[in-house]
């Protein structure tokens, strides 16, 4: 199977991982805060490498800063939800996810925000000029921007706009899902207040785990409130990182597997992951630019985008083509809207949505080639609407 859905999970992932997992599960065992016996104390000491290695990702001084968390859209509730109060002012983009829109819109219903929105263009770029604009005139607590897009793959100047939101004297809060892993981010250098992360894409961990920085002077209210393992003579919440933000018990097997994810991809560096996914980022869209039936999305600049790739072939719906490549060709690619409905709106492919190819670093220019001579074949009509229609 080619597999070209790295955008939704990463596939496959690195031996280390599956090693790291199976290690806790045979010969730690134990549960972090909870008890003093050795096997605690170790399962304590592989979550709190893991912080520290993200720590070290991201340029994170602080590690305790790190919030473990079951998925990035727990990251984006947890930043919206216990950041924001009644009476504020948001800023976000025509492109976010809807792990942004929907946490933000919920509380537009209930009456207790006002949100902003920055439109892209067509491409799915946004103009930092366009955030100044709105903070000039509107009192702004928060700026919700979603670092790429998951649609395509359009990369947001966060450096700058981040720069903007501190001379306003607003917060930023950046969803870095799509470049978690892929592309550098340095908290401090890029001045970001809160980053939502999430473990089972580029940073080549397991499903079930993510994460939020949250920079030192940033206060948030918990989601949930429970046991954490520390001040349990007492009967309200403790007030200090990471306990406020981490009750209950924490998938700390997953926890190991995505310990095992960063290490790699810093033993590899993001740099080189970054270039090796453009190389063959670069290779398709300049491939499937010579198509003439297949309408592609986002920038053609490859240093504006992430490896995710949108595009459609005329007549032909997304959903039908995704099929015919899984079955007929054994490659593995995601149709639809993607969560993302504003971001389809933006780039005039709602409600059809688009087919995704999204690149991983394990992926290779040969599959590639073979990609592209699928959708050769499919956009020349080698597969006719009726036979499309029987399957």
């Amino acid at each position: 199977m080619i597999y070209f859905d790295n955008a939704a999970t990463s596939f496959p992932k690195p031996k280390a991982v599956i090693e790291a997992m199976e290690d806790y599960f045979f010969n730690v065992g134990g549960n972090t805060g909870r008890s003093g016996h050795r096997m605690a104390i170790k399962a304590s000491e592989l979550v709190f490498n893991t912080r520290e290695l993200l720590a070290r990702l991201f340029n994170i001084s602080d590690s305790s800063r790190i919030v473990f968390t079951k998925n990035i859209t727990e990251s984006l509730n947890l930043a919206v939800n216990g950041f924001l109060e009644k009476g504020d002012q948001v800023v976000t983009t025509s492109m976010e996810h809807n792990s942004v829109m929907r946490p933000l819109r919920y509380l537009e219903q209930k009456g207790q925000i006002k949100i902003f929105t920055v439109q892209a263009n067509k491409e799915g770029l946004v103009d930092p000029a366009v955030f100044e604009d709105i903070l000039k005139k509107e009192k702004i607590k928060l700026v919700a921007v979603n670092h790429a897009s998951n649609v395509t793959g359009s990369l947001v100047p966060v450096d700058v706009i981040a720069e903007i939101v501190s001379r306003y004297g607003s917060s930023i809060l950046v969803d870095a899902a799509q470049t978690a892993g892929a592309y550098s981010i340095d908290v401090l250098s890029d001045n970001i207040d809160m980053l939502a992360f999430t473990g089972h894409k580029s940073l080549l961990g397991p499903q079930g785990t993510g994460g939020l920085y949250v920079r030192e002077g940033i206060k948030l209210a918990p989601l949930v409130r429970g046991g954490t393992g520390s001040n349990s003579e007492k009967e309200i919440q403790p007030n200090f990182l990471p306990d406020q933000l981490e009750s209950g018990t924490m998938n700390i097997i997953g926890i190991a597997g995505l310990g095992a994810g960063v290490k790699y991809v810093l033993k590899q560096s993001v740099s080189k992951i970054r270039q090796e996914e453009m190389k063959i980022t670069k290779m398709f869209v300049k491939g499937v630019g010579k198509i003439d039936n297949i309408e592609m999305y986002g920038p053609r600049d490859i240093s504006k985008r992430v490896s995710v790739v949108s595009f459609n072939i005329p007549r032909h719906a997304p959903s039908m083509v995704a099929y015919l490549l899984d079955k007929q060709f054994n490659l593995a690619c995601r149709s639809g809207l993607h969560c993302s409905p504003s971001a389809h709106k933006t780039i005039g492919t709602f409600p059809r949505g688009t087919l995704r190819f999204s690149f991983g670093y394990f992926n290779d220019a040969a599959e590639v080639e073979k990609g592209l001579t699928a959708l050769i074949e499919i956009s020349r009509e080698r597969y006719s609407h009726n036979k499309q229609t029987e399957l």
